[in-house]
């Protein structure tokens, strides 16, 4: 029995039979960023062969804290909101995650419930690899539980930079370091852009500031040419510029 029923039940009457076409396609694809591009041929094979299509529509959830795991899953189109909601209901954004970036490998090693929530920032194409085919190959070559102990290990990585930023950097430190992280895939969890596709009211959770602080923050940014604003949308226009604000050098 599922644990949101209304939600992540559904996931399974919404597959998409996998083509030989589309398996193609897409795997080419996932191997544009640095982790899928690294593992051994005959596993991406296997990850490949034994994966159907979801789709999620904006705001749909794929699961909530506290599901069960039922597999990984590979943004092919879309993004996904990673977070979790206090018990006083006030959410706390992690993450969004765009296209090649892989979630679920926390609840793989561990068999427990999902960590944090997941849901569509806008209508979403994931690619899912299901939890039996999963425990089948890693019983069968258990070499390749280091394979996704890198994964997690870079997410782990990134997941201890975001913390001390927010820790240690003032506010237009902060919200320029969190703006190259995401452009830059989360050091290479998804792919590079220079379009974020985010409200500032989830940068402003992103980076525990008031939405007032964040938007003034980035309208200096936009004076100044480094960034350009539109609804739902952050263009980055000058990384050297914006990395010089992530480090304080920008007036210098």
């Amino acid at each position: 029995m599922c644990a949101n029923p209304s939600k992540i039940c559904r996931i399974p009457d919404r597959s998409i039979p996998f083509m030989q076409s589309s398996q193609q396609r897409y795997r080419s694809q996932l191997e544009t960023t640095p982790w899928f591009q690294s593992l051994p041929v005959e596993l991406r094979d296997y990850l490949v062969s034994h994966a159907s299509l979801v789709t999620l529509e904006r705001g749909e959830f794929l699961y909530r804290r506290g599901d069960p795991s039922v597999g990984l899953y590979a943004v092919l189109g879309g993004a996904l909101a990673i977070g979790t909601v206090g018990a006083d209901g006030k959410e706390a954004l992690l993450a969004i995650l765009g296209p090649t970036a892989w979630v679920g490998e926390i609840s793989l090693f561990d068999g427990l419930p999902r960590p944090n929530n997941a849901s569509a920032v806008s209508r979403t194409l994931l690619l899912h690899v299901p939890e039996s085919a999963l425990k089948s190959l890693l019983e069968a070559t258990p070499r390749y539980w280091r394979d996704f102990a890198l994964l997690m290990a870079q997410r782990l990585r990134i997941s201890f930079e975001n913390t001390e930023a927010i820790t240690l950097l003032p506010a237009a430190q902060r919200v320029a370091n969190r703006l190259l992280v995401i452009a830059g895939g989360y050091g290479g969890l998804n792919a590079a852009q220079s379009r974020i596709r985010l409200s500032q009211d989830s940068l402003a959770s992103m980076v525990s500031l008031t939405r007032q602080t964040t938007n003034q923050l980035l309208r200096n940014l936009e004076s100044q040419q480094i960034v350009s604003l539109k609804s739902g949308e952050i263009a980055i226009l000058d990384f050297d510029r914006l990395r010089a604000a992530s480090l304080g050098e920008l007036d210098r």
